[in-house]
């Protein structure tokens, strides 16, 4: 057990053998300009700035022999797992299944539905394929965590206030552990990401804890 003395609201008691880092969305349709994300009109140079950072907690992860697991939010080609209350919100430029400059918007398959290269997952590396906003819904996460007797969860991704709070919300009513870290994690809107910071930590961390990365990267074994 190593502990992080930074972890917010109190220091968090990592047990790596028993953790899984998850890596929620980092996918180009959402980070990169021409995906979905910035067909909503958001600024995708926010999420970009966080690829550094997560790309060094995932690196010390796998070197201290962590177990890795990355989500992408993506729908079939044929749409079946898309409802219309999904598809049909708002008035983005181009909508779920659309054509744009990669390709399909949010389907499997299609170069937008990619993880980040920066962040590419390696061999024997769990990637999870959710049709929704949270990992647990429609996928096979739970069993696969239970397989490999994983108490705690390390979160890091985007959205933070959108998919990254609602698999952490899952998680804990499943009875998992987890930990957000800080600067893991972005929104297009930061004044979404604070607040969500703020309600995971509240009332002594009734959903989770958060700590920055050099403090989970300190303390990882060598």
């Amino acid at each position: 057990m190593r502990l992080i003395d930074a972890a917010r609201p109190f220091p968090f008691g990592l047990d790596l053998a028993h953790a899984a880092l998850v890596i929620i969305d980092m996918q180009r349709d959402f980070v990169e300009p021409g995906g979905f994300g910035a067909s909503l009109g958001n600024d995708v140079t926010r999420l970009q700035a966080i690829i550094p950072t997560v790309r060094g907690v995932l690196e010390a992860w796998r070197a201290a022999g962590g177990w890795v697991v990355h989500t992408r939010e993506g729908h079939r080609p044929d749409l079946s797992d898309c409802p219309s209350a999904k598809r049909e919100r708002g008035q983005p430029m181009l909508r779920i299944g659309d054509l744009g400059p990669m390709g399909r918007v949010l389907v499997i398959g299609e170069p937008g539905h990619a993880i980040v290269p920066a962040l590419a997952p390696v061999a024997g590396e769990l990637v999870i394929d959710k049709p929704g906003k949270g990992a647990f819904y429609a996928t096979p996460l739970q069993q696969a965590l239970q397989q490999r007797g994983i108490t705690q969860l390390v979160f890091m991704g985007v959205t933070t206030e959108v998919c990254v709070q609602t698999t952490m919300r899952e998680a804990n009513d499943r009875g998992y552990e987890c930990l957000l870290v800080e600067d893991g994690t972005e929104s297009y809107f930061p004044e979404f990401k604070a607040a969500t910071l703020a309600m995971i930590t509240a009332q002594g961390g009734i959903v989770g804890w958060t700590a920055p990365s050099a403090a989970l990267i300190a303390a990882l074994p060598a």
